[in-house]
């Protein structure tokens, strides 16, 4: 990965607290496992940031390789990798979520 993919991607990632590599838009998702983890951030109240992964190329397959994580949405808190749609919402139904974004 070149050094200014990298930059945009931790760039995207600072850019909110909690913040979502995903297909589609919260408004619009474009897949099942985008819209689950916007549904579960959106019944939390979360205020999220959000890169639609189908508008960049470079981004789509940069953060696969950035995180060595296969698949789109990928979830991130205070800079973390959080994982995909399973684990948040394993983590949301837990309350494990709740707790990491605080």
């Amino acid at each position: 990965m070149d050094g200014e993919l990298k930059t945009k991607i931790e760039d995207l990632i600072k850019s909110k607290k909690v913040f979502l590599f995903m297909k589609g838009t919260p408004d619009a998702p474009q897949c099942g496992f985008s819209a689950g983890i916007v549904t579960v951030l959106k019944q939390l109240q979360v205020d999220f940031g959000s890169f639609n992964v189908l508008s960049d190329m470079k981004v789509r397959e940069g953060i696969k390789e950035f995180t060595n994580w296969p698949t789109i949405p990928q979830l991130y808190i205070n800079g973390e990798f959080i994982g995909g749609h399973d684990i948040t919402v394993q983590m949301a139904q837990s309350g494990e979520l709740s707790k990491k974004i605080g």
